[in-house]
């Protein structure tokens, strides 16, 4: 038996709901991408979402609408998946590393206003997880210096602050839709926002930065024309990934339950013990529990992992602080540190949290955890 540390849970209804999209005529650029960027629109509370074909294109076209460009400094969070900041170095921009907290291991907002200079355009706060950030912290600084702000809430879906869904509180948020994510298109993204005046450039630059509205055109020949108004990117998602993402988010309440009873489950069973640090939740928020991410003595985490993989419990570690990889390295990132990301990064395991998975395995999980923990410390 091998856990992995996420996978999809896809059912009989979803597969019916792409096998009919099979059989209509529109197998991408139809009625199902609108319906699912409805769907998520009104599951978050936003006026406005355009879907697209990944999570790193959504934060990629975030940027574009935003006008980061070269000279702009964009203040993210170390620990995630290197689109965070890799988004703001496709516009020319310049990524700006604040470090994360201690306890929640999501970006630091003190940290973001020690990191702002007058190059500083934007925020991406990263809810890293699945629990979010600080955000009544991270907004009064951005309007404190008139920057942008775009969530990463690729890991968040479901997830709340202060009793609000994650999706409207900045100027744009983002979401994945990749299988070990909440609900999944396969692959796929989404762009969601208030601001019509931002809609309407993420619409334009998701699609070659091509429209046929009239509102927007320079000539107008006849029904057949087209003008391209910018350099867009070909980023649109089909009908066949939305039919599917549609069927799931059926389904993601019911999907997020279960994590987070499962969270609890883990959190219960490695309680009190010392060597093991579990996840801290701040008060003000509701978690998706994307990650399930533990802490140990950082002199046995790697080989605690492979024992754990040795006998099939698919740990991972999630994530190593981005400016470390080779190309940042490399690009000018050489002397950066953020201390608090890096303690974290030696010391973190991502142990299984999915959706199909059971209270069996988490017991499983917990008890062979604790079992190989403890070994290694005598040895």
């Amino acid at each position: 038996m091998f856990i992995p540390y996420g996978r999809q849970l896809v059912d009989e209804e979803d597969i019916q709901a792409v096998v009919d999209v099979l059989r209509s005529d529109y197998l991408t650029t139809g009625p199902k991408v609108a319906e699912f960027e409805q769907i998520v629109a009104d599951y978050v509370g936003a006026k406005y979402a355009v879907a697209v074909s990944n999570g790193t294109a959504a934060l990629h076209i975030a940027c574009l609408a935003a006008g980061i460009g070269q000279g702009d400094e964009v203040i993210t969070s170390p620990i995630t998946f290197a689109a965070s900041a890799n988004c703001v170095l496709y516009c020319g921009g310049t990524p700006v590393f604040a470090d994360i907290k201690k306890d929640t291991y999501n970006i630091d907002p003190e940290d973001i206003e020690r990191k702002i200079t007058s190059k500083t355009k934007a925020i991406i706060p990263v809810h890293y997880t699945g629990q979010p950030c600080e955000m009544d912290a991270i907004t009064e600084i951005a309007k404190k210096h008139h920057l942008i702000v775009i969530e990463d809430g690729a890991q968040v879906i479901s997830g709340e602050y202060k009793g609000r869904k994650i999706g409207t509180i900045s100027d744009m948020t983002t979401f994945s839709f990749h299988p070990v994510k909440p609900v999944t298109t396969g692959e796929g993204g989404m762009v969601t926002t208030n601001d019509k005046d931002l809609y309407e450039k993420l619409k334009l630059y998701h699609t070659h930065g091509i429209t046929r509205e009239e509102k927007f055109l320079e000539n107008h020949d006849g029904p057949w024309y087209y003008e391209q108004l910018a350099l867009g990117y070909n980023y649109r998602i089909t009908d066949i990934q939305c039919a599917l993402g549609i069927s799931q988010m059926k389904k993601l309440d019911a999907f997020a339950k279960h994590r987070r009873e499962l969270a609890d489950r883990y959190d219960r069973g490695f309680a009190g013990n010392s060597n093991i640090v579990t996840p801290y939740q701040h008060p003000d928020c509701l978690s998706s529990y994307h990650l399930y991410m533990v802490q140990v003595p950082a002199a046995i985490r790697k080989n605690v992992f492979e024992e754990l993989r040795r006998i099939g419990i698919g740990v991972n570690v999630h994530y190593i602080p981005v400016y470390k990889h080779p190309y940042y390295q490399t690009h000018g990132y050489q002397d950066v540190c953020c201390p608090n990301a890096e303690e974290f990064y030696d010391r973190a395991i991502t142990l299984p949290l999915f959706a199909g998975m059971t209270e069996e395995q988490v017991d499983y999980v917990v008890e062979q955890t604790i079992e190989i923990v403890e070994k290694q410390l005598k040895m």
